[in-house]
């Protein structure tokens, strides 16, 4: 976890449209365990007010005046690798998330403004991308299917369905919850996928996050 144990989890804002951005800096001060930092408008601003170990997670919009949010993002998490990165954009670019550069790829999150807007999902997305897992957002995983012929696409449909809840940052309890299981039937697949993926426990990468990674890799917009 990027944060503190105990300690507010502190968010930064790059947003450049005024309105949204008094909403996201006004709806995220009032949460609980969260701390907004800053909220700025460009990509210069945002350099100056987020130095290496102001801010835990970066809430970048993807198109911005003077540059785009991904890069701003790379170039945040260079300075300080354990920063967590949530992408907010108009269009659907979330897989914009498998072009990121291979030392920068792992613990960002993204979330459509015109899909997942709600209060509930930008905190959740925050939480859990401060604590170095990726969320995808699931009204978009909602309309992709697995390509055929893909590693995923040989999951069973419970793994499958677990994946894709995994992929929106959820615990195993979360996933548990959601799904209406235990939390070790929850395990018992997790561990299944990652065997039907050949995800492996390299200690170095996070292996939630290649699940999830995987999962926009292989799969499309429904036909």
């Amino acid at each position: 976890m990027t944060a503190t144990e105990g300690a507010p989890i502190r968010v930064g804002i790059v947003e450049d449209q005024p309105l949204f951005r008094s909403m996201l800096e006004v709806t995220l001060g009032t949460v609980p365990g969260l701390e907004v930092v800053a909220a700025v408008a460009t990509v210069a601003q945002a350099r100056r007010a987020f130095p290496p170990g102001a801010v835990d997670v970066a809430v970048l919009d993807i198109d911005l005046p003077d540059g785009n949010g991904i890069a701003l993002g790379v170039t945040l998490r260079r300075g300080q690798p354990g920063l967590g990165i949530l992408l907010l954009s108009a269009h659907d670019a979330m897989d914009l998330l498998l072009d990121l550069p291979p030392d920068v790829k792992h613990g960002w999150s993204y979330l459509s403004k015109t899909s997942s807007t709600s209060s509930d999902a930008l905190v959740a997305a925050i939480r859990s991308t401060a604590e170095g897992r990726t969320t995808l957002d699931p009204a978009l995983l909602e309309r992709m299917e697995p390509r055929a012929g893909s590693s995923v696409a040989g999951l069973t449909d419970r793994q499958y369905e677990v994946l894709r809840v995994l992929a929106q940052g959820l615990s195993n309890a979360g996933i548990g919850e959601a799904l209406g299981i235990t939390e070790k039937s929850v395990q018992n697949h997790i561990n299944a996928i990652y065997a039907g993926l050949g995800i492996d426990a390299d200690p170095s990468r996070n292996p939630r996050v290649t699940a999830a990674l995987r999962l926009l890799e292989e799969t499309g917009p429904v036909a």
